[in-house]
């Protein structure tokens, strides 16, 4: 499946399957596979020792058995760590994956959504940040057509675009549109914006979609109007749970 051709609604597992499964994890993408989703959503951070790690927050406290900041622990340190007992005791298994795992787990079988964390950002740009990274593994896993990168951080965004002319990239936003989002857009040729459902309105997707965008509104918390959503037009959801995209 292309990004350039998908089908509407796009239903995007939110850090995979995560109401049934603990979040960003190899099952909760495998979960997503199984639920018929046709993307999967997933965040990256960078570890201590500058290795892609697929996980939501800027500490490990919250999906771990662990402590600290993610950027504090290598990769040998974050991979021991049980991501999955916190969900459920049958998760106990599970571990931190990274962006490389989960994009071996699921090529061929759905399209990824790599949000890349702000908190990740380094203004100076080293050869290794993290967007450069990122890039550089879905090229080699030839996987440009079926991955769509976004971020809260529209320069990271701008870096891309600068060194591929090819990828699909959205911007992330819990503040309705206005025109320095519709600069952005056009700015970096994006394809997408992903907004908190609560600030979308009919008059915005309008809007959006008159520069040629795709809106991808996500759920918060677990929560949408999926059925007021997709009277507005929207494109698809990024949702927790399959049974979200069929409340129409």
């Amino acid at each position: 499946m292309s990004i350039h051709n998908f089908p509407t609604p796009l239903f995007i597992a939110h850090r995979g399957l995560s109401a049934r499964c603990p979040e960003n994890t190899l099952a909760a993408f495998n979960g997503a596979i199984d639920a018929g989703a046709h993307m999967i959503e997933l965040d990256v951070c960078l570890s201590k020792d500058r290795h892609l790690v697929v996980i939501h927050d800027e500490t490990v406290d919250r999906t771990t058995n662990g402590a600290g900041a993610v950027k504090a622990l290598t990769l040998d340190q974050l991979g021991r760590l049980d991501a999955g007992s916190w969900f459920d005791p049958r998760f106990n298994k599970e571990r931190l994956p990274t962006l490389a795992q989960v994009l071996d787990a699921v090529k061929g079988h759905l399209m990824v959504n790599i949000e890349i964390k702000p908190e990740a950002f380094e203004p100076d740009g080293p050869t290794d940040a993290v967007e450069r990274q990122v890039l550089s593994l879905v090229r080699e896993k030839n996987m440009l057509d079926e991955v769509l990168v976004s971020s809260f951080e529209w320069l990271m965004l701008e870096n891309i675009r600068k060194l591929e002319s090819g990828i699909a990239l959205g911007l992330l936003s819990d503040v309705p549109a206005d025109e320095r989002l519709r600069h952005w857009y056009q700015r970096i040729n994006a394809f997408s914006w992903h907004p908190d459902f609560r600030v979308l309105n009919q008059q915005q997707v309008e809007s959006l979609h008159a520069l040629g965008a795709r809106v991808f509104p996500y759920a918060v918390d677990g929560r949408i109007d999926s059925r007021g959503m997709l009277a507005m037009g929207v494109d698809g959801l990024i949702v927790d749970d399959p049974r979200q995209m069929k409340e129409r």
